[in-house]
């Protein structure tokens, strides 16, 4: 039988890692992946990103809902990885791009925290700049925890404006506090207020239905949870639908805690944050198909998620005879 969600802080890291299988054996001068994506600009242009997830040690937190554990070391990366990771990214991407793609914005994810010194080493910021020297925007991620002065070192450092992604994940306090980030909605809005009196953007990872909450429970958190993020000067909203993947949310659904949710959750969810006009709201278009139980409707509704994704505005919504949406 499934032992129950602990309810103390102190043992939910020991049920969290008993769940885990196995991760990944990465090469550390090698990144875990890389991409091109396009996405909306501040500007209002469709613009081309590249996406580079780095190797590096394994996150500080053991959240109750994140698999990026996988793509993790155990030890922290030898000087110079980092930079070696993020060349060898870009020449990749270099080669593949059409030749009239200018490449405008690079994310760094890490699969945890940019300012964990332990993740990325201080050291080897420098070096990372000048290889980004020729991007307009620079994204990193970071639990707001780390948001301190390095962050501000960083950003002096680059020729770009400086982006962090945090994620907030729900404002809900007490389904916050169940997901073992080690975090309040109090220290998230002080990570946020640094960022904003900093003049560094800030974008805001939302998942839609966490644990612990039902279909309809997970829309209006949702709502709230986009709402909150913009109240704390969030730029950019992303909707992340939460999935199994990480053992625990497996060994939660097995409890009656959590179930994956309907497409037409991350649907509401995203043309309601557009609909505020407050800044971008993007959906995590991701493994998209598991979310969804009708494969006649599927293709039409991931083209609706991905337009609305770009033109940041409200289409109609499609209607399937086979599932009656």
């Amino acid at each position: 039988m499934t032992s129950a969600y602990p309810d103390q802080p102190h043992e939910c890291d020991r049920w969290i890692l008993a769940k885990r299988g196995p991760r990944e054996s990465l090469d550390p001068r090698r990144p875990h992946a890389f991409l091109l994506e396009e996405e909306r600009a501040e500007s209002g242009d469709i613009i081309s990103v590249a996406t580079i997830f780095l190797t590096n040690r394994e996150c500080l937190w053991r959240c109750l809902m994140c698999d990026l554990w996988k793509h993790t070391l155990r030890e922290t990366v030898p000087p110079g990885a980092i930079p070696e990771q993020i060349e060898f990214a870009l020449e990749q991407l270099c080669a593949q791009a059409p030749a009239e793609v200018v490449t405008r914005h690079i994310k760094l994810y890490n699969s945890g925290s940019f300012f964990d010194p332990r993740a990325i080493p201080p050291a080897d910021h420098p070096a990372i700049a000048e290889q980004i020297r020729s991007f307009e925007r620079v994204i990193v991620e970071c639990h707001p925890s780390l948001v301190n002065d390095s962050c501000l070192r960083f950003r002096n450092q680059l020729a770009g404006q400086l982006e962090v992604a945090m994620g907030l994940e729900t404002a809900h306090p007490g389904v916050l506090a169940k997901l073992n980030k080690r975090m309040t909605l109090q220290q998230f809005s002080h990570a946020a207020k640094f960022l904003r009196a900093n003049r560094i953007a800030l974008r805001v990872f939302v998942l839609v239905k966490p644990p612990f909450l039902d279909e309809a429970e997970a829309l209006d958190w949702a709502r709230r949870s986009i709402d909150f993020a913009f109240d704390c000067g969030a730029s950019v909203v992303s909707l992340i639908p939460t999935r199994f993947g990480n053992g625990a949310l497996e060994a939660l659904a097995a409890l009656g805690e959590f179930s994956p949710p309907k497409l037409a959750a991350l649907e509401a969810a995203l043309a309601y944050g557009i609909d505020l006009r407050r800044g971008r709201v993007f959906a995590d278009t991701w493994d998209l198909e598991k979310f969804s139980d009708c494969p006649r409707c599927f293709a039409p509704r991931e083209a609706r998620l991905r337009e609305m994704n770009l033109r940041q505005i409200k289409l109609p919504p499609i209607v399937c005879t086979a599932c009656s949406i």
